[in-house]
């Protein structure tokens, strides 16, 4: 109003307002351009936030499928010890009946000698020729046992191999996690007992050649039993062979069990490396989150903001459009002065006047309030 009313004339002074409502149009529109690529940005987030939600849950369900397999290995491995118990266990009971069964054999010998101690009379002039039949045996039977003791040497060695594997692997478990050390000290244990086990039964194979040493001087002594102990002889070596194809059969099960247990380990360490990049992944997936919801919410602010200074500029411009609405009737007086006057064709007439330029609403206002007050036809 204090700018109007420095203007002399109501040509200049609607020609100020044209002008000013012109400028508060475009800068209406401005804000409405604004909020249009504030609304599409905030469009944007939105799909990128739930973009980010559906790939969050992606990331819970690898994890759930995660732990679900470490679960079914779990499972998997205790399978394999209660197998391995159970096959220890079938060892222990073959091992008895073997025993069983060879002193069963002891005693049906130590009665057939009883038995065979009537015949001695009978059968002295045969003792020069089994007593060369038996120095061949003897030397045959130390070429045996030569051969024995190269293989029990052989089998030291390959025990001291598998020690030696045992501790590196012992090793390897001790820098894994700390679940699998209750399984480590399972296996030492069995292995412990596996090596005791093995020195019972040489401390058993010892006694058996003590005996067998006994039953060497008892055949010197009673040599009309040498057929039946050269056959008992035959039939503890078919043992031998058999509890050696036992062994190898044994060994070759203990590499199978234990290279599936290494194949176990690795797939575990491979696991657990994957849990680790996809717990990195969801940190920074949860970082984006974050930010993109300070983002949003910056932006919500911002919108906010900016409808408020919409409104108050709607507002203003109103109040400016009433303001000049009132200030037109209060210029009567000056135009009475002019009503004598012709009417001013440059005013009305002219295509490049200031009324040209206004809206058709302006226009009607400014007819009514022309109509209104008869001494400013001539501005009309």
């Amino acid at each position: 109003m204090q700018a109007l009313n420095t203007l002399s004339t109501p040509e200049e002074k609607l020609a100020a307002l044209c002008k000013k409502y012109a400028d508060l149009l475009e800068e209406s529109r401005n804000v409405q351009k604004q909020m249009k690529i504030l609304q599409k940005k905030q469009a944007q987030i939105v799909k990128e936030k739930v973009h980010l939600q559906s790939e969050h849950s992606k990331a819970i369900l690898a994890r759930s499928k995660l732990e679900s397999l470490c679960r079914e290995l779990q499972r998997h491995n205790k399978t394999l010890k209660e197998e391995n118990m159970q096959q220890a266990r079938e060892e222990e009971e073959r091992r008895k009946e073997a025993t069983a069964h060879f002193q069963i054999t002891l005693n049906e010998i130590q009665a057939q000698l009883e038995q065979h101690d009537i015949h001695n009379a009978k059968l002295r002039q045969e003792n020069i020729e089994l007593g060369e039949k038996l120095k061949k045996l003897i030397e045959q039977y130390a070429l045996r046992e030569e051969h024995i003791d190269k293989v029990f040497k052989h089998k030291e060695l390959q025990q001291q191999l598998v020690d030696a594997k045992l501790q590196q692997t012992t090793q390897l478990i001790k820098e894994a996690d700390e679940k699998h050390q209750r399984e480590r000290e399972f296996l030492l244990k069995e292995a412990t007992e596996s090596r005791h086990k093995y020195e019972q039964m040489k401390q058993q194979e010892v006694q058996l050649k003590q005996q067998l040493s006994l039953y060497m001087d008892k055949f010197e002594e009673f040599q009309t039993t040498m057929a039946k102990s050269n056959e008992l002889f035959t039939t503890f070596r078919q043992e031998m062979e058999k509890m050696t194809k036992k062994i190898k059969k044994l060994e070759k099960e203990t590499i199978i069990w234990r290279t599936k247990w290494e194949n176990n380990n690795k797939a575990l360490l491979q696991m657990a490396e994957e849990k680790t990049v996809r717990d990195k992944e969801y940190k920074a997936f949860q970082i984006k989150l974050d930010r993109l919801e300070k983002l949003c919410r910056a932006l919500q602010t911002e919108r906010n903001e900016l409808n408020e200074r919409v409104e108050v500029l709607k507002e203003q411009v109103l109040g400016r459009a009433a303001g000049d609405h009132l200030a037109l009737p209060g210029t009567q007086p000056c135009t009475g002065l002019v009503a004598p006057r012709e009417p001013n064709t440059a005013s009305t007439g002219a295509p490049g006047g200031p009324l040209e330029a206004m809206p058709r609403a302006s226009k009607e206002k400014a007819a009514v309030s022309a109509g209104a007050a008869p001494g400013i036809e001539s501005v009309d």
